[in-house]
């Protein structure tokens, strides 16, 4: 099994970077298109829809991607904010207390909706940062692998304190804290790195300001949370991982939940920094 996930690791790794610094728009797009298709196909399968309903759910999203993707084009900006505020809101103002109550839903049409406000957002915001600068996107993504890596190695480590045992047992606040330090850690120096705007990551933080911190922050607790959200969705199923497309790492909801709920923030940031 590690052989498998070093193995697969090391794929991904490797045609992300090919894909993020080497295809032209057009393929990205349709890559990420692919990886959101994937989810959704993973997702209907959490919602524990028949075979034939999933497919159709599978169509559904890429149909209303398109939509999405034909109303930007008289004034782009203006949807994309209402979709990652859509999104923000989703996961600040509703997630939480799903969490908290520990909520089981039922309805098939609000397991649906809630599918397309995980995936979609966090498909337009991978594909709009990349448009920032492929360097810009993959800075955004390491805060949600370093924060993931070392919230789980604290918790090996050190971790007594549950964060939630009954959505997901193996993690600890004390790897909570571990990833906010390393991911404060990863702020400052890049702060320090560039901070004056020599190229396209130093304008991303130098644009930011005072906000650049509290941002990276910001996507700590919003991708313990895209974690812990995956979760639950993956326990009310009675399953351990969303599939098995990727040997050794279960399915493309299990390694993009995090970024779900922190890239359309980013976006969103980016966007209204202009």
């Amino acid at each position: 099994m590690l052989r498998a996930r070093i193995l697969t690791a090391a794929v991904l790794l490797a045609l992300l970077g090919v894909l993020l610094f080497k295809a032209s728009p057009v393929v990205w797009q349709g890559a990420i298109l692919v990886v959101a298709l994937g989810a959704s196909w993973e997702w209907a399968g959490l919602a524990r829809f028949p075979d034939v309903s999933r497919g159709v759910y599978v169509l559904a999203t890429a149909g209303l991607a398109g939509l999405l993707s034909w109303a930007a084009v008289p004034d782009s900006t203006a949807m994309l904010k209402v979709l990652y505020a859509v999104s923000m809101l989703f996961w600040v103002g509703g997630v939480p207390f799903w969490l908290i109550r520990q909520w089981r839903v039922e309805s098939p049409a609000m397991l649906a909706l809630t599918g397309w406000v995980v995936i979609l957002p966090a498909g337009f915001a991978l594909i709009d940062l990349r448009m920032a600068g492929p360097w810009v996107l993959l800075m955004f993504m390491t805060v949600v692998w370093l924060s993931d890596t070392a919230a789980y190695f604290v918790g090996r480590v050190v971790g007594q304190h549950k964060l939630a045992p009954v959505i997901s047992p193996g993690k600890t606040w004390e790897g909570v804290a571990g990833a906010f330090a390393v991911v404060l850690i990863y702020a400052v120096t890049l702060w320090q790195w560039d901070a004056q705007g020599k190229d396209a990551i130093g304008q991303v933080i130098h644009a930011t300001g005072s906000g650049w911190i509290p941002l990276l922050l910001a996507m700590t607790v919003l991708g313990i949370e895209g974690d812990l959200f995956e979760s639950w969705i993956k326990r009310c199923a009675g399953v351990k991982d969303s599939g098995a497309t990727l040997p050794g790492h279960g399915g493309i909801l299990d390694r993009i939940d995090a970024l779900t709920a922190t890239l359309p923030l980013v976006a969103l940031m980016l966007l209204e920094q202009g």
